[in-house]
């Protein structure tokens, strides 16, 4: 059944969200250099399967295939003029396992760095930036999405594009921001956690949080840097199943499920309401992280 993140929040319990799509993608046969989101065309069954897998895990929040789903992105592999159609079948395909489940599921709309480097820095200027983040919104609402997940920020500016153009689609939609602190505990543009949560708690969003980078440890201290400054923001928690290491043509995570378990009770503890996974994992990662959520909640 579906449901909406406010509802799951106001519950005052930990909320537990799924686990990697890129690792399962290629896990079911993916090329490698090819968009991830032709798959919510082509390949439509895959992506539903994983969508349930992780339901069936246990999370109660799926994220929408569409992490690299903005034109900019697109455009490498020259499918720009096909952004609506992409992350409107993300947002459809997703909505359909929510609506089947058993227990209560949000559908959260992916929304990743539009990948460009933003002006001054960079040549892209704002406001295209902005564009392609209004487009790749409106095209997940109309999809069916309940919340608006903006992740792996680096750049505040850049997030502050990506919260207006989803507010321009829909000004009272809920809107949730992860950024990843993956360069000795800052962004790779230079932002501390604790900047990052003040800058953030200023945009009335849902949640708030970090995402992937260099595995549990690095997710653990931002969240309790967060926390410091910002005590009653929800915050969100979806670490790597550990650090990445190359071998061979794919890249290896050693996070095991039962580490991730351990992990989701320590990060739980340091302030995170929402706690996932993200690369690396899989639907085993949060199965085991459920369990462990529920057993410390039926211990306390």
């Amino acid at each position: 059944m579906n449901a909406t993140l406010q509802e799951l929040i106001a519950t005052e319990e930990s909320i537990l969200t799924d686990g990697g799509m890129g690792t399962m993608l290629l896990s079911l046969g993916l090329p490698r250099g090819v968009e991830p989101e032709l798959w919510n065309v082509e390949r439509p069954e895959e992506i539903r399967r994983i969508h349930r897998d992780y339901i069936e895990a246990g999370a109660q929040i799926i994220l929408t295939n569409s992490f690299g789903g903005n034109r900019q992105r697109l455009s490498f592999h020259g499918l720009e003029d096909r952004a609506v159609e992409l992350n409107i079948a993300a947002a459809d395909l997703a909505h359909t396992e929510a609506e089947a489940a058993e227990t209560p599921v949000v559908v959260a709309g992916s929304m990743g760095p539009i990948g460009a480097v933003m002006a001054p820095l960079g040549d892209l200027p704002f406001e295209e930036a902005k564009f392609a983040f209004i487009e790749q919104a409106g095209a997940l609402v109309d999809g069916g999405v309940d919340v608006l997940w903006i992740e792996t920020m680096s750049d505040l500016e850049e997030v502050r594009a990506a919260i207006e153009g989803c507010r321009q689609v829909e000004p009272d939609f809920p809107i949730v921001v992860t950024m990843t602190f993956d360069t000795h505990g800052y962004t790779v543009m230079g932002v501390s956690p604790q900047a990052a949560a003040k800058a953030l708690s200023g945009f009335d969003l849902m949640a708030l949080g970090g995402n992937c980078g260099n595995g549990p440890d690095e997710i653990e201290a931002a969240i309790e840097k967060m926390h410091s400054v910002v005590p009653g923001v929800v915050l969100v928690a979806k670490s790597n199943a550990g650090a990445p290491r190359i071998e061979g043509d794919r890249q290896v995570y050693d996070a095991t499920p039962e580490i991730m378990a351990e992990h989701a009770l320590r990060v739980q503890r340091l302030g995170a309401r929402i706690v996932g996974a993200c690369c690396g994992s899989t639907p085993e990662h949060i199965r085991a992280m459920g369990r462990a959520l529920q057993r410390d909640r039926a211990d306390s």
